[in-house]
Parts: structure tokens; sequence; C-alpha cells
């Protein structure tokens, strides 16, 4: 026989997927549904838990349980694509806004992220992006004026890389890549939709031309609740 946390979590899934609840609606509170499984506070939470790792939901401080779309955009976490051949891909509804565009000099502490010399300068450009009106991702990227000496908003607004390869007739190579979940920061809070989330998905790359010039950092923060990041991998033996 199921334990009781188990057949809660079948029951929730089911009117979940018969349309019980609609796509950003709150589940009752865990009292409410202790009360209607005639059951603990603590087995309630075990299926509701469930429910979260299994992308049913999303526990948002302050609100609830609110009910999440299960299909998730897919960001690939190997091979090299620009955001704007991302969403072209999937389809999305999707708004750059830039916020930053700006050259900081050589000594800026931020240059250490390229590894510069005295010499050269750095261009500093921080966007959001909005899918369906909803400001999800922040990338902060950083550019070695070397390899990029000129930028624009409407470039930064359409697609840097898209510039870099067929304008600038750049290579792009390849890239190193860290991923982590992290505390979302004051910018955070203020350039992005973040009620009630507590964390933040974090990817941050260096990447390199052809030639295994260091060319590009950044950094880019995504809300959990909108992505989940892929990756092939094949044994060797």
């Amino acid at each position: 026989m199921l334990k009781k946390y188990l057949m809660i979590y079948n029951d929730l899934v089911r009117k979940i997927e018969e349309n019980g609840w609609a796509i950003g609606d709150l589940l009752p509170s865990e009292n409410e549904l202790s009360a209607e499984y005639e059951t603990s506070r603590e087995t309630i939470r075990k299926s509701l838990d469930l429910l979260s790792q299994n992308g049913y939901i999303q526990k948002i401080q302050g609100k609830g349980s609110v009910v999440i779309d299960r299909n998730k955009f897919s960001f690939p976490v190997s091979g090299i694509q620009s955001y704007s051949e991302l969403t072209e891909k999937l389809k999305l509804n999707s708004r750059t806004n830039v916020h930053t565009l700006e050259r900081l000099k050589p000594e800026d502490q931020t240059a250490k992220f390229l590894k510069t010399d005295s010499t050269e300068s750095i261009w500093n450009v921080i966007r959001t992006r909005e899918i369906d009106g909803e400001r999800v991702i922040l990338d902060k990227d950083y550019f070695n004026e070397k390899y990029v000496p000129m930028l624009s908003k409407e470039i930064c607004q359409t697609s840097i890389y898209d510039y870099i390869e067929n304008k600038l007739n750049l290579v792009i190579g390849f890239a190193k890549k860290e991923i982590v979940v992290e505390t979302p920061t004051k910018e955070d809070y203020e350039l992005l939709d973040l009620e009630g989330f507590t964390n933040v998905v974090v990817i941050r790359s260096q990447v390199h031309l052809e030639d295994t010039s260091l060319f590009q950092f950044t950094e880019s923060r995504h809300r959990p609740d909108k992505f989940r990041f892929v990756d092939f991998a094949r044994r060797v033996n």
C-alpha cells in the first residue's frame, strides 16, 4: 500500500493535470490540505515537496505553492548559442532591455574576468530578457575591447554574436562554464521579477575565439521556475 504522502501527491497531480488548478493558481494552504486529506502538515509538506521536485509547483515565500508550466524552456549547457538564436529556435515571445552599455577602464576590478593587460578596456553590457512580459534573465557581459572595438545599444538589443561573427568576422570557438545556485542580489531584485523567489540559477562563462583568445566573460542569472538546463553526454571507454 502506498504511503499516505504518495497517495496525496498522486491525487494532487491528477487534479493539476485535469486542470483543477490552472498555471499560476495557488494550491490550498498546508492547513487547508491537512484538513481536506485528514492528515498532518508534515505529510502534506512531503507531498508538496515531491510536487516541487517533479516540476508541478513552485514554492514562493509569502505566497504558497503556485502551479507552474511543466514545459520549462530547455536551455543547452553545452554548445554556444546566443540568446536570440535560442529564442528563435524555441519560438519564445521575448524582448531584450539594455540597462548598461559602458567602457570600463583597464584597472577596473571587473577586468580580472577577462585577464586583460593594463592597456585594454572592457565593454560592460547589462541586459534583462523578458519572456511573455516577465523579466526572467539578467545577463551581465564583459567584452575585451581589443576584439570588440565598438558596441551600440541597437547591437545589444538584437545580437552581439551576430555582430561579432558577421561584421567583425571573428570565429567564436569554445567556452568554459560554471553553473551554481545563489541567493538573489539587490541588483537581481531590482532588475528581475523575483517576488517570492529565494534563489537564482547562475551560469558563468569564459568564451574564447577560435585562436583561443579570451574575449568575453558572461554571467547569466535565471529565475529558477522558467528553465531547465540540459546537456548531452556520451560514455567513452
